[in-house]
C-alpha cells in the first residue's frame, strides 16, 4: 500500500477513537490520500483552499481549544511557504499541531524543482520544541501513527508519497525517539533515513564482499536524535556515513555532525544532495543525478575507512 494511504487510514481510524483529531487540508486531500476522510468526518476535515499559512494559523488556533489537528501538503508549501506560521503560531504558542510534508525531496519527480524540498528538515529542525519524522516504510507510518498523536507538541512528518519496499514485519517495536539498528557491523556506521535506508541495506551486502563489516541505523527521527543509539555505534566502529534525500547541509549530515562534534569527533562522510536545487526527472533519474545510490554510499564507506 502507498505510504499516503497508510497514513489517511491509520488518522481514519484514530479520528474514530478520538475526536479531537482533526485535519486541514490546502486543496491537495486527493494527492494526500485524504479526501475520503471528508465523508465520514465533514466536521474534522476542512480545506482551507491554496492558502497554507492559514492552514498553519487555523490548525494553531483549533489546537488553542483542544483538538489536535493534522495539516497536509507538498513538503516545500507545508514547511517554508508557511514558515512563520509554524514558528510562531505553532511552535512558539505551544499549540499540538502534526504537520505532514507529502513528496520529500527528489520524490516530487516531475513536479520539479519549485516542490523539491531540499531544505525541510533543516528549516524545520531549527524550530525549537519541533519533532522531525521521516518513516522508511508502511509499517512504521501505522506503527508512529498513535505515538505522534500521543506526543504532546509540534511534529513533522516527512511523508513519502508513493510505495516502498518493507524494511520492518508486523511484529516490529516502533519508538518515536529511539532509532533502529537494521544491521550490526564493526567497522562503519552507516546512518540513514527515509528512501536512503534501502540503498545502505543493498550497500552492506556490497561491501560484505570485501570483508568490510557496516552497522545500518534508521534515524527515523532527525530531531530530536537517539543520542544514546548512535553515539554507542560510532564508538564502537569509530567511522560513519550518513545517508539522505535532503540538503547535506543542515539535514542528518550536520546533525550528526553536531553530536559527535560535542561528544566523540569521529571521521563522517555523507551522501545526500549537495548543495543544490532541483529538477524535473523521473525519481530513477534523480537518483543517478544526486547520486542517491547505494553505489555512492560503498564509496563513501571505502573513502572514510581510509582516513
Amino acid at each position: 500500500m502507498e505510504m499516503r494511504q497508510v497514513f489517511a487510514s491509520e488518522l481514519e481510524k484514530i479520528m474514530g477513537e478520538n475526536e479531537k483529531v482533526c485535519i486541514v487540508d490546502a486543496d491537495l486531500a486527493r494527492a494526500s490520500a485524504t479526501l475520503g476522510i471528508r465523508a465520514r468526518y465533514p466536521e474534522r476535515a476542512l480545506d482551507v483552499g491554496v492558502a497554507e499559512a492559514n492552514m498553519a494559523s487555523i490548525a494553531a488556533g483549533l489546537s488553542s481549544y483542544g483538538f489536535i489537528p493534522f495539516i497536509t501538503s507538498f513538503a516545500p508549501f507545508a514547511t517554508r511557504r508557511c514558515y512563520d506560521q509554524i514558528a510562531i503560531s505553532i511552535a512558539y504558542a505551544r499549540q499540538n499541531v502534526k504537520i505532514v510534508g507529502t513528496d520529500p525531496g527528489i520524490s516530487a519527480e516531475l513536479n520539479g524543482g519549485t516542490h523539491m524540498a531540499f531544505e525541510d528538515v533543516s528549516i524545520m529542525r531549527t524550530i525549537p520544541t519541533m519533532v522531525v519524522f521521516e518513516p522508511v516504510d508502511a509499517i512504521q507510518v501505522r506503527k508512529a501513527m498513535p505515538q505522534i498523536v500521543a506526543h504532546n507538541g509540534p511534529v513533522y512528518i516527512r511523508l513519502f508519497r508513493r510505495e516502498l519496499p518493507n524494511i520492518f514485519t508486523e511484529d516490529y517495536e516502533f519508538e518515536l525517539f529511539k532509532a533502529d539498528v537494521l544491521q550490526e557491523g564493526t567497522d562503519v556506521t552507516i546512518l540513514a533515513t527515509g528512501i536512503m535506508v534501502q540503498k545502505a541495506l543493498d550497500a552492506v551486502i556490497q561491501l560484505k564482499t570485501q570483508n568490510i563489516s557496516a552497522e545500518v541505523i534508521n534515524v527515523h527521527t532527525i530531531k530530536p536524535l537517539d543520542e544514546h543509539t548512535i553515539l554507542a555505534s560510532i564508538r564502537k566502529t569509530g567511522k560513519a556515513v550518513t545517508a539522505e534525500n535532503h540538503n547535506v547541509i543542515g539535514g542528518l549530515y550536520s546533525a550528526i555532525s553536531e553530536l559527535t562534534a560535542a561528544h566523540y569527533p569521529v571521521p563522517i562522510a555523507r551522501v545526500g544532495i549537495e548543495d543544490e536545487f532541483g529538477e524535473v526527472g523521473t525519481i530513477n533519474d534523480l537518483v543517478t543525478r544526486y547520486q542517491l545510490t547505494s553505489s555512492a554510499i560503498i564509496e563513501k564507506c571505502l573513502k572514510v575507512l581510509e582516513k
